[in-house]
């Protein structure tokens, strides 16, 4: 298919798109991964192991729906066109998803909840499959990896800020019921009804409603294309040739598999490493929320230094090095438990030194997720360029419509083995250890991709 040209866009535009992950990443911040998910797991289930199950099967059953409809919607926006009504459309869903939230009260109906949050979760992805396919119109390849990466920090930007309103104004302790800096939850929130963690639903929607507003006025769309009727046609059968397309396009079929599988483990550690420290522990929302605020400020830093590497050694070097250090990451902090790190290999004294981490197991695991925090940006927002300086523009829906497959196409299965595992040997820390086989399997596949993958195979 031939290239199309791209003009740069104006600085409002680019700034309005890379503005999309600023708006999007406080559901994953501080509903998924470290206010909301843990306040689930740890206190609306009857006990951890049942909390991570259930929260592990929701997650499976939104992958499973993005998986199936990700790259039929991509395709469909090729032969329509503009991908901003589809965002609108998504948003709409999930900023209602987000907002009923709010009535998860400890006793509340689990499946329910996960439904709500699952929901939220589809709708969120297929925003960003849309999203993501406005790159390659907006900047000429070369550029692409750094504003890939400054729109990826500039989310952990958006996130952490977010996460330390909740810490600092919202989330108060159970027993004193002030915040950390002692003041009284905001809007009379009390803690003990988990009201603190219930109320970042509807913050997390007023914020996605007001931050991607610069992307819909200042960011340039594709041009119109068919009325929906026959795209949905189009698209369908355009979906079918793609996907006998890229099995003979070698390298960005082993790219995509590659990707496949480490994106899996990449999902599972974000969405269950809160909620496993939280059990471990027994972590107050006040300490899940100054260890997402840790990770989130190393991960700013991450993509600032892996927006200049890309453009240096490439997009498969970033993602390479990350999936590295998020190994070394998974293994020590599955090994890690109350008085030991390594599975036992060293021992760690059990003293409470009082205040948040006080224990020397703690302080491990902080450790363990700093280099979480420096890889976890990168890893993705360099996949994201890897794959669009492997197509052309006027491809790109549908082939981020496959990549969106790629990333969820088995990702109910990490977060399924991790549920069952956990739920068959009523261990959080065996079925958690899955996760380290999805990160090197993908590994192994990466290394023989070629950069970028539509060069040959070699």
């Amino acid at each position: 298919m031939a290239e199309v040209a791209v003009q740069r866009t104006s600085k409002a535009g680019i700034w309005g798109w890379m503005f999309f992950d600023w708006a999007a990443q406080p559901f994953f911040t501080v509903v998924t991964t470290f206010i909301f998910g843990p306040y689930f797991v740890s206190r609306m289930a009857s006990d951890p192991n049942t909390g991570q199950a259930v929260w592990g099967y929701g997650i499976a059953a939104a992958g499973l729906v993005i998986a199936v409809l990700s790259p039929i919607l991509g395709s469909i926006a090729d032969q329509t066109g503009p991908r901003k009504p589809w965002i609108a459309f998504f948003a709409a869903i999930k900023i209602t998803s987000l907002c009923l939230l709010w009535f998860a009260a400890p006793g509340s109906n689990l499946f329910l909840i996960v439904a709500l949050f699952s929901l939220a979760s589809v709708a969120a992805e297929f925003s960003t499959v849309f999203n993501d396919s406005m790159m390659p119109r907006l900047v000429p390849k070369s550029e692409i990896g750094r504003i890939s990466n400054i729109a990826w920090g500039l989310g952990y930007l958006g996130g952490m800020i977010a996460l330390i309103f909740v810490v600092t104004c919202m989330a108060g302790s159970p027993e004193t019921g002030k915040t950390i800096i002692g003041l009284d939850p905001l809007f009379g929130l009390d803690p003990k009804l988990g009201e603190d963690a219930r109320a970042t639903g509807p913050l997390s929607a007023g914020w996605y409603f007001l931050f991607i507003l610069p992307m819909f006025f200042f960011t340039p769309d594709a041009i119109k294309g068919i009325p929906i009727g026959p795209a949905v046609r189009e698209g369908l059968s355009e979906l079918k040739s793609t996907l006998a397309e890229v099995r003979q396009r070698g390298g960005i079929f082993r790219f995509l598999v590659a990707r496949m599988i480490y994106q899996d483990g990449v999902n599972a550690l974000l969405a269950l490493g809160g909620t496993f420290a939280a059990a471990m522990f027994h972590w107050s929302i006040t300490e899940i929320g100054m260890f997402g605020i840790i990770l989130n400020v190393v991960a700013i830093l991450g993509c600032w230094v892996a927006a200049r590497l890309d453009t240096a050694l490439g997009s498969k070097a970033v993602v390479m090095i990350a999936l590295v250090m998020l190994s070394i990451a998974t293994i020590g902090v599955v090994s890690t438990g109350p008085g030991f790190t390594l599975l036992g290999l060293i021992q760690l004294s059990t003293v409470d030194s009082g205040g948040l981490f006080g224990t020397a197991a703690e302080k491990a695991y902080i450790l363990y997720g700093l280099l979480i925090g420096l890889a976890f940006g990168p890893v993705q927002a360099s996949s994201r360029s890897y794959m669009a300086r492997s197509v052309t523009a006027a491809e790109s829906g549908r082939y981020f419509g496959i990549y969106a497959l790629a990333g969820r196409a088995t990702s109910f299965l990490a977060p399924f083995l991790v549920a069952t595992i956990t739920a068959v040997s009523d261990s959080a820390r065996l079925g958690m250890a899955v996760i380290i086989l999805f990160l090197g399997i993908g590994m192994a596949i990466l290394v023989r991709t070629p950069y970028p993958a539509d060069q040959p195979v070699e």
